[in-house]
């Protein structure tokens, strides 16, 4: 336990027009030192999370976050990108500067803008987080490798349909109560799981409802030591914070058992100290609904193949036994790429200070994070608990 969260802030997910990225950098910056009640002058460093990948002109970007005021002038900044789980690569980069003892209060920041580019374009800039000497061709972007992946868990597991839909109206109903989601609408079970002209399908067996949204967003969050944050307001200590990397080639690797993100949890728990069983909810990477199905395997609340049990069983429900994505996930929510894992630290965080309004979990007291970039190359599990 080597460093807290102290405060964040989050925009809205969605088209936001009127927005630029250094507009949203600005914006939640300033809101999170505001909610952590510190000022931009104790700042020690700033680390900014943010792929791009051709959606915004402005490359060079870790600077932008100085923008957001004059005292953070000097301070080290730095952009890290890891595909996907870019957000959570921030965070935990923010975590190491602290156990190093480099740095005392960590500004981290979280953005993407991707609205603004061409349906063709979008596509293209996400297949480079593929190993594109390989899956560069596959037809329809990522959402195609998802596609090819969720077609052969169906052949070797058999027709999955059921449980996608399940998991698509799910995360959409929870996504009712987030307040900060792109999509707030319970669109139910039958309308997931039939396909019609308003859910057609995408790329093998995964239809609209089994996809994550494109999204403009931004999320910011306040680490501080853990002397510091017990003289705060609050404060939720990492109880673990696990990063596992895996090959870049679906063909080096078995893609349907998510090995990279079996690891990082089962490291997570033992840092811990728990089981996954001691968690009171879990926020995971439901970029494609197959992505969370293969989860629940990987994480170990099923044996393999036998992931659909968990959603049809109920245990996965905001009121189960594991609640999965009690904020909508991606799916619901959106997913701005480089503000993704920070999202996911600030509304675990928000619902384990009984902050999270109607999507709030009751006792929450232990919250689990998976943050992954690619098909399961970059993995990030953080466990959080608040001691203040």
């Amino acid at each position: 336990m080597t460093a807290c969260m102290v405060g964040w802030a989050h925009t809205v997910f969605g088209r936001l027009d009127t927005e630029s990225v250094e507009s949203l950098i600005v914006r939640v910056a300033n809101d999170a030192l505001a909610d952590a009640g510190v000022a931009a002058a104790d700042v020690d460093e700033i680390v900014l999370g943010h792929f791009n990948a051709g959606f915004s002109p402005q490359d060079f970007t870790a600077s932008l976050v100085l923008q957001a005021s004059p005292d953070l002038r000097f301070r080290r900044a730095t952009r890290v990108e890891n595909a996907c789980a870019t957000g959570s690569a921030a965070v935990h980069q923010g975590l190491r500067a602290i156990e190093a003892k480099a740095a005392r209060i960590v500004l981290v920041v979280g953005v993407e803008q991707m609205t603004t580019t061409a349906g063709p374009e979008i596509g293209k800039n996400l297949l480079k987080a593929s190993y594109v000497r390989e899956e560069a061709d596959i037809a329809g972007g990522f959402a195609g490798i998802f596609g090819k992946i969720a077609g052969l868990y169906f052949q070797k597991y058999g027709d999955q349909s059921d449980a996608l839909a399940r998991i698509a109206a799910k995360n959409h109903k929870n996504g009712v109560s987030n307040p900060y989601a792109q999509l707030r609408k319970d669109l139910g079970f039958d309308f997931c799981r039939t396909e019609s002209d308003k859910n057609p399908f995408v790329a093998g067996p995964l239809k609209r409802t089994d996809c994550s949204l494109v999204s403009d967003g931004a999320a910011a969050l306040v680490l501080a030591d853990v002397q510091t944050a017990l003289g705060m307001r609050k404060a939720v200590v990492f109880r673990a914070a696990e990063h596992v990397q895996d090959f870049l080639p679906m063909s080096r690797r078995d893609v349907l058992k998510f090995d990279g993100c079996a690891e990082a949890w089962k490291r997570a728990l033992a840092s811990a100290g728990i089981a996954l069983g001691d968690l009171s909810f879990a926020e995971t990477h439901d970029c494609f609904t197959i992505a969370e199905l293969i989860e629940y395997e990987a994480m170990g609340l099923t044996r393999e193949g036998e992931g659909a049990r968990a959603v049809a069983e109920g245990w996965t429900r905001k009121d189960g036994r594991l609640p999965i994505n009690p904020s909508g996930g991606l799916k619901s929510k959106g997913h701005p790429i480089g503000a993704t894992g920070v999202s996911m630290h600030a509304l675990t965080a928000m619902q384990l200070c009984g902050a999270a309004g109607d999507m709030q979990v009751k006792d929450a007291r232990l919250g689990g994070i998976f943050n992954m970039g690619g098909t399961a190359v970059a993995n990030y599990v953080s466990i959080l608990e608040r001691i203040k």
